[in-house]
C-alpha cells in the first residue's frame, strides 16, 4: 500500500517527533508520524520529566529559556497544563567544597547576562527543602523550573497533533527508503510513505535511520535508571539534584518519591529492551538516604531504565543533513531533552517551511558528529 499527499514524514513518535509534527501541522504542511513501535515507547515514557533551564550546557540556554517560557503557556500550546508544577530545581553543595563550583557557574552566568541561576545560603535552602538533611550548605536555584507528567504530556501532545490534522501511524518501522525524483520513498514493512521530507527523531535508533538516507552520524546510548518509592505525604516541592552524586529527587503529585541522577542499566537496541543494574541503582537510593535522612525506611515499589542516544558531547543533533536533500535530524538529547521539547518543534518548523532559523542552533549541526568519519 502506497500513500501519498503529506509534505512531511516525521520518523519516530516520541515527544520530540511530536512536537515537529504539531508544530509543521499548524504552519499547514500535511504531516505524518511514522513509529516502530507506539507513540512514546521508549525515552519519552522514562524521563523523570524534569523541566530544568538549571545547569544547562551554554550552548543550550537560549533555547532552554525560549522552552520555559513555553511551558508556563502549556496548556495553551497543547490543550492540557501536563502536570507541569514551577516550584524550581535546585542544585546542592553538600559540603564546603563543593560551593565554589556554584558560585563560579552563577558568576559566570551573570557575566553573559543571564540571571535565572541564583546562588542561594543553607537558611534560604533550608526553608525551600525543609527535609533536606542539615548539613549542606547552599545550592544554586532556579526558580521558575520544575517537573511535568510525562504520560500526560505524551498524550496532551498527541491529541494536539491529531486535532492538527497529524496522521499518526503506529507499528510502522522504517526498513528502506529511496529516492524518487524529489521525493523520498519510505518503506515501512508492506506500507510505502511518499513525501519530499522527512525528520528523523528516531531517538536511540536515529543513528541507523540516518544511515538508511546515506548519513553517518556517531551515536551513544543511555539507559538511566529511576526509582519510584510508595506514597508519602508532602516532602518538599522543587526538583533537588547535589553536586558530586548522581541523584535527581522529587516528589510526584501522587506523593510517591521519584529519585534518579542518571545511573546507568543496560540496553538493547535490536531487542528494543533495557534492564536495570540492582547494584548500581543501590548507589541512587543511598545518595537519597543522605540527602533525606527520613526516606531511609520507605518502600521502593518499582524501578525501570529506558533506552535514549547519547552524543559525545551530551549536546543534541537538530538540523538538515548536508547529504540528503529533505532530512532533517532531531535526536541526540542525552538524558535532558523533556523540557526542549516545545522548542525543538518550532525549530523544525522555522527549518522546514522558512528555510532556515534565528535561534542559535549552530552548535547542534549533525556535521559536528560526522567529521571524524568523513577524515577516515
Amino acid at each position: 500500500m502506497t500513500t501519498s499527499g503529506f509534505d512531511v514524514a516525521v520518523i519516530g513518535g516520541g515527544l520530540h517527533g511530536l512536537s515537529a509534527a504539531l508544530h509543521l501541522a499548524r504552519a499547514g504542511r500535511r504531516t505524518v508520524i511514522l513509529e516502530r513501535s507506539w507513540v512514546g515507547r521508549h525515552a519519552s515514557s522514562a524521563t523523570a520529566a524534569g523541566v530544568r533551564t538549571l545547569g544547562r550546557d551554554l550552548a543550550e540556554v537560549p533555547i532552554s529559556l525560549e522552552a520555559m517560557a513555553m511551558w508556563h503557556r502549556i496548556e495553551a500550546i497543547v490543550g492540557d497544563d501536563c502536570g507541569f508544577h514551577a516550584d524550581g530545581q535546585i542544585r546542592v553543595a553538600e559540603f564546603d567544597r563543593h560551593w565554589p563550583d556554584l558560585a563560579e557557574r552563577e558568576a559566570r552566568m551573570r557575566a553573559l547576562g543571564y540571571a535565572h541561576e541564583e546562588l542561594i545560603d543553607a537558611a534560604e535552602l533550608r526553608r525551600l527543602v525543609p527535609a533536606l538533611s542539615p548539613h549542606c550548605v547552599g545550592a544554586l536555584v532556579a526558580r521558575r523550573d520544575g517537573a511535568a507528567d510525562p504520560h500526560r504530556t505524551i498524550a496532551a501532545f498527541r491529541r494536539a497533533c491529531e486535532a492538527a490534522g497529524v496522521t499518526v501511524i503506529e507499528g510502522c518501522g522504517l526498513d528502506a527508503v529511496e529516492r524518487q525524483g524529489a521525493d523520498w520513498l519510505l518503506r515501512c514493512g508492506a506500507r510505502r510513505i511518499i513525501a519530499p521530507v522527512v525528520v528523523n527523531a528516531g531517538g536511540a535508533w536515529a543513528g541507523k535511520l540516518a544511515v538508511l538516507f546515506g548519513d553517518e552520524i556517531e551515536l551513544g546510548l543511555k539507559a538511566s535508571m529511576m526509582i519510584v518509592t510508595e506514597r508519602l505525604a508532602p516532602l518538599l516541592a522543587p526538583v533537588v539534584s547535589v553536586v558530586g552524586r548522581a541523584l535527581s529527587f522529587k516528589q510526584s503529585d501522587q506523593g510517591t518519591l521519584v529519585i534518579g541522577g542518571g545511573l546507568q542499566g543496560a540496553a538493547d537496541l535490536d531487542r528494543q529492551s533495557s534492564s536495570v543494574d540492582f547494584v548500581t541503582l543501590a548507589k541512587g537510593a543511598r545518595a537519597a538516604v543522605d540527602l533525606f535522612p527520613m526516606v531511609g525506611d520507605v518502600r521502593i515499589a518499582r524501578s525501570w531504565t529506558g533506552i535514549e542516544a547519547k552524543t559525545r558531547d551530551l549536546l543534541p543533533v537538530i538540523g538538515a543533513s548536508p547529504n540528503a536533500p529533505g532530512l532533517f535530524h532531531v535526536f541526540g538529547f542525552s538524558g535532558h531533552g523533556f523540557q526542549l521539547v516545545p522548542i525543538v518543534g518550532a525549530i523544525l518548523s522555522d527549518l522546514i517551511v522558512e528555510g532556515g532559523t534565528q535561534r542559535q542552533i549552530a552548535a547542534f549541526a549533525p556535521e559536528r558528529l560526522m567529521a571524524n568519519r568523513a577524515a577516515a
